[in-house]
């Protein structure tokens, strides 16, 4: 099932088992936090639900859209000091006394600030004192709700911009900031609406959440078991079948947990064992799993939360970025279905076995129906032309109908499931929330000290006017910046620092931004801090850097393609039919070539040589028609030398089975 890991989450029922062996005193304080967390995790998605919704504006209630973030960062911040303790992995059962007084000092400080906003935002040039008391008190908790949440990295991040908005006057060269005082850093960071109350709290308070509320309802209704049968059914009858459930899984997860990690735990359980258990080794289950998940992320029409954070930078539609992202994410795809069936055919791993395969007329009899919401989400976001926020809200509408209508193999959505439901979606948000915050927090220190400016002239004079070299640089830069951070937060910080400088040198603010978000999303799967392959290495009881490298093999599309849609428009549909079908097919059957090198396959192990020789072909055919005065000429060597060496392979194949067919009586 699709799970959204935030702050721990407990049942009723498993609150009264901790409560058993408690004393009267300690039943009660854990039974008012559970009561507390519930409410507040409640009003969480209800908020979020009212806006996409436009029921305030419908009751009359006319407010600016930095007030109604406020007040939804005025939710989150005490429910994170009520329901994640302060160190990692430790169980809360009840809140301690200086969690409480952060938990009701930050509903204050925000609330303060979403009911004054107007009067705040006129006197902004004055520095208000109330604006710099309340101002510092929201960003030291959403720090320490960031660290809590999401961990030391994204932290660390944040803490090195602050430093560096104080102090990056004095840092000498092209990378020196504007003197900034403190108090104007503080006031400007939570008033300002380019800043902590900008575009990815937007993006967090609206949109993400009506998606997770989404994929709650498809679990709660039994559409992920629907979903996980059919990824059986189609790949389960054949050779490497439990890889590829594995990888279409994990592609349909993925897009809508909008978290690689998530995904790796939430399919992995069920995809690990299963390729374990057909003869896949442990390091290698993983690493399949981990390349799945991590392109979900990329995968339309969800794409996680970047597509939408990518249609608010770019001030684009969304349905702009689902088109320009498509063909790319199929190429990632298709190549590691032909990397896994190469894979099987080498090591000569069969289908799943029948047993584990169920009936395709019995599951389609009894999922038949959650294809419907998500008709319904595409249709609203394409042909209706609504926004991201209120076509999720149309889709979990039509999936609760769905739900307790039919449901899947029994389970259906009853009443008391909704306030589970909705408590779940509030608490599984939070990560994302202090994520939001903490990039419009950067954002806003980019624009203020000119960091950004500065940062875009260093990576431009790096690649010395040659666009192949920026992009490497840029492809290593956002690997690095990514490592060890989580998805959202990874595409923030990246289309900040990164994208512009490709913008300047004339990459299409599309192709930069999806540029940077393909190698956001590979720092996931590189060591040496690789979190989804390591999060997959645990669940396989597998080396952590060997599933590390392996993911990277595995997954060498996502190191390539991003290069192929920014030089060759026509990957990304922009262009005539005939060009974009060319390069669409060029770049298909280069994949192709290049995964038979890569897995050293093909009717036979292949001799390095033939591997490398593949390779060179794959690489050469799939370089864009258009980028250069020979790539005609190229497509045409690496079609002919693939070709070649296709031909070869076969009568190569021809002559092994002649050899050992046995000679016949008459001979």
């Amino acid at each position: 099932m699709v799970h959204f890991p935030a702050a721990p989450v407990h049942s009723p029922a498993a609150v009264e088992q901790k409560l058993e062996p408690l004393n009267g005193i300690a039943q009660l304080m854990t039974g008012v936090t559970y009561a507390v967390s519930k409410a507040l995790a409640v009003s969480v998605t209800l908020g979020s639900i009212a806006w996409a919704a436009d029921l305030y504006r419908f009751v009359g209630l006319v407010i600016y859209n930095e007030q109604f973030l406020a007040a939804m960062l005025a939710l989150a911040l005490p429910l994170v000091f009520v329901v994640v303790p302060g160190r990692r992995n430790a169980e809360r059962i009840s809140v301690p006394w200086y969690d409480a007084i952060a938990a009701v000092t930050g509903f204050a400080a925000a609330g303060y600030i979403a009911i004054r906003y107007p009067t705040l935002t006129d006197e902004i040039a004055y520095l208000p004192t109330d604006a710099l008391i309340v101002g510092s008190i929201v960003i030291v908790l959403v720090a320490e709700g960031l660290r809590r949440t999401v961990g030391l990295v994204l932290f660390i991040v944040v803490v090195a911009f602050f430093v560096f908005a104080l102090f990056g006057h004095l840092v000498p060269g092209e990378l020196q900031g504007r003197p900034i005082s403190l108090r104007r850093l503080i006031v400007y960071l939570t008033i300002d609406p380019n800043a902590l109350l900008g575009t990815p709290m937007v993006v967090a308070t609206t949109i993400v959440v009506a998606f997770v509320l989404f994929g709650n309802l498809l679990a709660a209704s039994g559409g992920t078991g629907f979903f996980t049968d059919l990824s059986v059914i189609l790949m389960g009858r054949y050779r490497g079948g439990s890889a590829k459930i594995a990888v279409t899984a994990s592609a349909l997860f993925g897009s809508i947990s909008g978290s690689a990690v998530s995904n790796v735990v939430s399919t992995g359980v069920m995809t690990i064992p299963l390729m374990r258990s057909n003869g896949y080794p442990r390091h290698s289950a993983a690493a399949i799993e981990s390349v799945a998940s991590t392109g979900g992320q990329m995968l339309p029409p969800i794409m996680g939360a970047a597509a939408f954070l990518m249609a608010e930078f770019l001030q684009t539609s969304y349905s702009e970025v689902i088109v320009a992202a498509l063909v790319p994410a199929l190429l990632y795809y298709a190549a590691l279905l032909i990397q896994a069936d190469l894979q099987a055919a080498r090591d000569g791993i069969v289908r799943v076995p029948p047993e584990k395969i169920p009936a395709a007329g019995p599951v389609v009899r009894a999922g038949w129906v959650f294809p419907i919401p998500f008709g319904v989400l595409i249709g609203s976001l394409f042909f209706l032309n609504l926004s991201p926020e209120s076509s999720a809200l149309y889709a979990c509408i039509a999936l609760v109908l769905v739900g307790v209508a039919f449901g899947y193999k029994g389970k259906k959505l009853k009443p008391g499931d909704g306030i589970v439901v909705v408590a779940n979606t509030g608490r599984a948000v939070l990560d994302i929330f202090m994520i939001g915050a903490a990039a419009g927090l950067i954002i806003g220190i980019l624009n203020l000290s000119g960091l950004s400016f500065a940062l875009t002239f260093v990576l431009v004079k790096l690649g010395a006017g040659n666009l192949f070299l920026l992009l490497v640089i840029a492809a290593g830069v956002c690997i690095l910046l990514g490592m060890g951070m989580p998805t959202v937060g990874v595409y923030v910080l990246l289309a900040a620092l990164v994208a512009p400088a490709l913008a300047e040198v004339g990459v299409r603010p599309m192709a930069a931004h999806l540029f940077v978000l393909y190698f956001g999303m590979m720092s996931m799967i590189t060591p040496p801090v690789a979190i989804a392959a390591f999060t997959a290495a645990s669940l396989a009881g597998a080396d952590p850097m060997r599933t590390g490298f392996a993911a990277m093999r595995f997954g060498w599309p996502a190191y390539v393609v991003p290069f192929l849609f920014v030089l060759g428009p026509g990957l990304m549909l922009d262009g005539s039919l005939d060009r974009v079908a060319l390069a669409v097919a060029t770049a298909l059957g280069g994949v192709w070539l290049v995964s038979v090198g890569a897995i050293g396959f093909f009717g036979r192990r292949l001799d390095p040589p033939t591997r490398l020789l593949f390779c060179v072909a794959g690489l050469a055919l799939m370089v864009p028609a258009g980028t250069a005065s020979w790539t005609p000429w190229s497509d045409a060597a690496g079609l002919v030398l693939g070709l070649g060496l296709i031909a070869q392979e076969i009568w190569r194949k021809r002559r092994r089975s002649a050899a050992a067919t046995p000679p016949s009586a008459d001979g």
